[in-house]
C-alpha cells in the first residue's frame, strides 16, 4: 500500500488528529481493528475500557469538562448497543461527544454480515445526527462534520458508523478538511433583539432568566454571572430532572412560583419546568425564548400557547454574551434579585449539626468533610450521580468544576466520568459521590482508573437498597408494600482494593476525615464506603 493511496482508517485518524484530539476513548473490537492500527501509526493515545458504555460516559465528562468534543469509539453491534444507553446522558446534558461505532461491511448488508444491525437507526433517538460512512475519500470529512455538529447550536452527541470495507478500502482523496470545517458556527442573537427582551423583563415586577445545562459548564457559569451583574436580574441555570426542586439550588422553587416574566435561554420548557404551568409557575407568568432549535420554540408555544410572547433562534452562550452587553441594571429589582440569591444558598440549620442512627452517617456529615478535599484544590472536580444520595450531594457539596448525570435521570455513570474527568484534570482531586446501586454498574472500570494512572476517590453512600425507587414505594404504597429494592451492605472498597486499588470502610462520622486523607494519599484509585442512612432526597424550603 503506497503512501498515495492510504487506508480509510488512516484518513480518519489523520481527520481525528486535524481536530486536535490527542486521546481516543474506546474499547475494542473486531470491526475497528483497522482504527486501532491507524491509532498506532498516528501515535494517538487510547484509553481503552471494560464496557463500551462507560466509553461514552469518559468521552462525556471529558467534553463538557474541556469544551472539546470527547471522541467515544467502539466496535460494532452489540458494541454499539452498550454503547447507545449512555448516549442518553450526554444528549440530555447537552455534552458534545462523537460516537465511532465500527460496522458491518457495506458489502455484506442484506445478506447476514457479522453482527449486522441498522446502527446508526438505533442511535438517531439520542442523538443530534447519526450516519455511516460509505467512502473512504471521504471519511475524514465525515468526522470533521460529526464534529461541527456536536458543538453547533445546542450541542450534544452525533453517531458515526465505520464499515470495515469503508476503513479497509483505499483513498484516492487524501487532502484533510481545513480546521475551520470542524468548528461550529455561532448562532448570534442580534443587540437589537437582546435589548428589546431586556426591555421587557424590566418592565417585570419579580422578572427572571433561566438557563439550560449550557449555564453550567465552566464557561457558561461565568456568561451566567457576568449577565446577572449586567442586567441586576436574577440568572438561574438548571441540569438537574428536579428542575426548581433541584437541592443545589436551595429553596429556589417558591421563588420561581413568583415570577411573572420568564426568559428561557438554552433551557427546554420540558418536565423539568412542569411544562410552564401551576404549580412550578403561576398561571399569569409570561415567557420569553431564545434556543439554538427550532422545535424546542415550537414545542413552548404548544405548551403555553399566548403566554409566549417572544421567541427567537440563538445559541446559549450567544445570547448570554448579547444580553450582558446589552444590560443595565434597574434599581427597582434590587430586593427581588437579593431574595432569589438568599434562596439559592439557603441550606436548613439542621444540617450543621445532623444525627442518625447508630452505625450510619447523615449526608450532611458525609459531605462536611467530602468538602474539604474538593476545597483543597483550585481545580477540584465534582462527579455526583445516584438516585437520593446524589441529590444531598448536589445540596451540600461546591467545586471549581462539575459533572452530574443530568436532566437523563439516568444512574451508573459517575464512576467512568470520574476516569474522564481526572484525564482532563491530571493534577487535580476528582471524588465521585455514588449510591451502592451506581457502583455496581461499572465498578470494572477500576481497572481501567488504575492502567492509565487516574486516582479517583469514590464515595460510596451505602443504604443497601435503590432509595430512590423505595422512597417511591413508601411515599405511593405504604412501607408494607416496598419490594425489589433490597440490596446488601456489600463491602464495596474490597471490590476497589482487589483491582489494586485503594480501600476504606467508615460507620463512624468521626473516622470519615482521615480514611478520606488516606485514600488521597495513596495515589491510587479509592473507594471510601461509607454506612448511610438512607434518607429521602432533601426538598428545601425557607422557614
Amino acid at each position: 500500500m503506497s503512501e498515495a493511496s492510504p487506508r480509510g482508517a488512516t484518513m480518519l485518524v489523520r481527520s481525528i488528529k486535524q481536530a486536535g484530539v490527542k486521546t481516543v476513548i474506546s474499547l475494542s473490537g473486531n470491526h475497528i481493528m483497522p482504527v486501532y492500527d491507524a491509532l498506532f501509526d498516528e501515535k494517538l493515545r487510547i484509553v481503552h475500557t471494560r464496557h463500551e458504555a462507560a466509553t461514552v460516559h469518559m468521552a462525556d465528562a471529558w467534553a463538557r469538562l474541556t469544551a472539546t468534543v470527547g471522541v467515544a469509539l467502539v466496535t460494532g453491534g452489540p458494541g454499539h448497543a452498550n454503547a447507545v444507553s449512555a448516549l442518553y446522558t450526554a444528549y440530555m446534558s447537552e455534552s458534545p461527544v462523537v460516537l465511532l461505532s465500527g460496522h458491518a461491511p457495506l458489502s455484506q448488508l442484506g445478506a447476514g454480515a457479522f453482527q449486522e444491525m441498522d446502527q446508526v437507526a438505533m442511535a438517531r433517538p439520542v442523538v443530534k445526527a447519526a450516519w455511516a460512512a460509505d467512502n473512504p475519500d471521504t471519511i475524514a470529512a465525515d468526522f470533521a462534520k460529526a464534529c461541527r455538529i456536536a458543538q453547533e447550536g445546542r450541542p450534544g452527541p452525533v453517531h458515526l458508523s465505520l464499515p470495515t470495507d469503508i476503513l479497509e478500502g483505499l483513498a484516492q482523496h487524501i487532502e484533510l478538511p481545513a480546521t475551520g470545517d470542524y468548528a461550529p458556527q455561532a448562532m448570534p442573537l442580534d443587540g437589537a433583539i437582546a435589548t428589546s427582551l431586556l426591555a421587557r423583563l424590566r418592565q417585570a415586577k419579580r422578572p427572571m432568566v433561566l438557563v439550560g445545562p449550557q449555564g453550567l459548564t465552566d464557561a457558561g457559569r461565568a456568561a451566567v454571572a457576568r449577565l446577572q451583574q449586567a442586567c441586576g436580574l436574577p440568572v438561574v441555570a438548571t441540569e438537574s430532572p428536579r428542575g426548581s426542586n433541584d437541592p443545589s439550588l436551595g429553596a429556589f422553587a417558591p421563588l420561581l412560583s413568583q415570577a411573572d416574566c420568564v426568559l428561557l435561554i438554552g433551557k427546554r420548557l420540558d418536565f423539568t419546568l412542569g411544562f410552564g404551568r401551576a404549580p412550578v409557575f403561576s398561571p399569569d407568568c409570561v415567557f420569553l425564548q431564545v434556543d439554538a432549535d427550532d422545535d424546542e420554540l415550537k414545542r413552548s408555544d404548544r405548551a403555553v400557547g399566548d403566554r409566549l410572547q417572544a421567541r427567537h433562534e440563538a445559541d446559549a452562550h450567544s445570547a448570554l454574551a448579547a444580553l450582558a452587553a446589552a444590560g443595565g441594571a434597574n434599581p427597582l429589582h434590587e430586593q427581588w434579585l437579593a431574595q432569589v440569591g438568599q434562596a439559592l444558598a439557603y441550606r436548613p440549620p439542621a444540617w450543621q449539626q445532623p444525627s442518625s442512627p447508630e452505625g450510619t452517617l447523615h449526608p450532611a456529615q458525609i459531605f462536611a468533610s467530602v468538602q474539604k478535599v474538593l476545597d483543597s484544590h483550585s481545580d477540584a472536580v465534582l462527579v455526583v450521580d445516584g438516585g437520593e444520595i446524589g441529590q444531598w450531594a448536589q445540596a451540600c457539596l461546591t467545586a471549581p468544576h462539575r459533572v452530574i448525570n443530568g436532566a437523563a435521570g439516568a444512574i451508573g455513570a459517575a464512576l467512568p466520568m470520574a476516569i474522564g474527568a481526572q484525564l482532563a484534570y491530571p493534577d487535580a482531586p476528582v471524588v465521585a459521590v455514588m449510591g451502592d446501586g451506581t457502583f455496581g454498574f461499572h465498578c470494572a472500570e477500576l481497572d481501567t482508573a488504575l492502567r492509565c494512572d487516574a486516582p479517583i476517590l469514590c464515595v460510596v453512600g451505602n443504604d443497601a437498597r435503590w432509595n430512590a425507587e423505595y422512597q417511591i414505594q413508601l411515599r405511593s404504597y405504604g412501607s408494607d408494600r416496598t419490594i425489589g429494592c433490597e440490596l446488601l451492605p456489600s463491602r464495596y472498597e474490597r471490590v476497589c482494593t482487589a483491582f489494586g486499588g485503594h480501600g476504606e470502610y467508615v460507620d463512624e462520622a468521626a473516622e470519615l476525615p482521615a480514611a478520606l486523607q488516606r485514600a488521597r494519599t495513596s495515589g491510587l484509585p479509592a473507594c471510601v464506603n461509607v454506612s448511610l442512612d438512607g434518607l429521602p432526597a432533601p426538598v428545601i424550603r425557607q422557614g
